[in-house]
């Protein structure tokens, strides 16, 4: 357990330095940053932790091999898959994304390959047992938000990604506390899984979440409740 929250911290603050090399070290001029940072926080990163990132990337220490990468490829049963990583050595990176894809039933792709089958946007989710959806509704439209998604016991508000500071801050200040703020990408369509392919898609899933250099994994499938229950089992 300690081991995973290790790996996550660096994970996080490598993203943050990143972002701060990028678009500079103020988040309020850095959309890419201060998501960054939102997504630290609520994992109960340490402020000096969060502080420390914003530094070495923003000036220049120890930030400048790093760079952002992204890779696409298709899974089991055609499902996208789009894998972004921070690396320092992109042989190394390439070389272990593909062997996992290889591994799991899946293949790498070309650039664009499955890019255009998603939207990148700001989401904010919200716990919807909490909140009366009129009134996360009203606050998320008066930031700015461009939709309000019922999912089970949440809400995910979406927005466009310039837009998502300015919709956090319209949910803070009408009392709202949200679970989670990031930059994200959302499938324009979905592909529905059976138990077997939902097996080897969430093996899949799991081994390019586990390498040290994977920041975020995205994929277009749709797996129903009872067989997501079946196939974790």
């Amino acid at each position: 357990e300690d081991a995973k929250r290790g790996q996550l911290f660096s994970k996080l603050a490598r993203a943050i330095m990143v972002a701060a090399k990028e678009g500079g070290p103020d988040p309020a001029a850095n959309a890419t940053l201060a998501a960054a940072v939102e997504k630290a926080k609520s994992y109960s990163m340490p402020k000096e932790n969060i502080e420390r990132a914003i530094q070495r990337g923003g000036g220049g220490e120890s930030g400048e091999a790093w760079e952002s990468i992204t890779y696409e490829g298709y899974g089991p049963n055609g499902v996208a898959i789009i894998v972004e990583a921070l690396t320092d050595n992109r042989n190394r990176t390439a070389s272990a994304v593909r062997s996992i894809f290889t591994k799991h039933n899946g293949s790498l792709g070309a650039p664009g390959s499955v890019s255009w089958i998603f939207d990148r946007r700001g989401s904010i989710i919200v716990d919807a047992t909490r909140y009366d959806e009129d009134d996360v509704v009203g606050a998320a439209i008066e930031g700015g938000a461009d939709d309000v998604v019922r999912d089970g016991d949440t809400f995910q508000v979406i927005t466009d990604v310039a837009q998502l500071s300015a919709v956090r801050e319209a949910l803070s200040a009408a009392g709202i506390e949200y679970e989670q703020a990031e930059i994200t990408l959302i499938p324009k369509s979905t592909v529905v899984l059976d138990e077997a392919d939902a097996r080897k898609t969430l093996r899949l899933i799991d081994a390019l979440e586990e390498n040290d250099d994977v920041q975020e994994v995205y994929a277009n499938f749709d797996i129903p409740e009872e067989v997501l229950e079946a196939a974790e089992e």
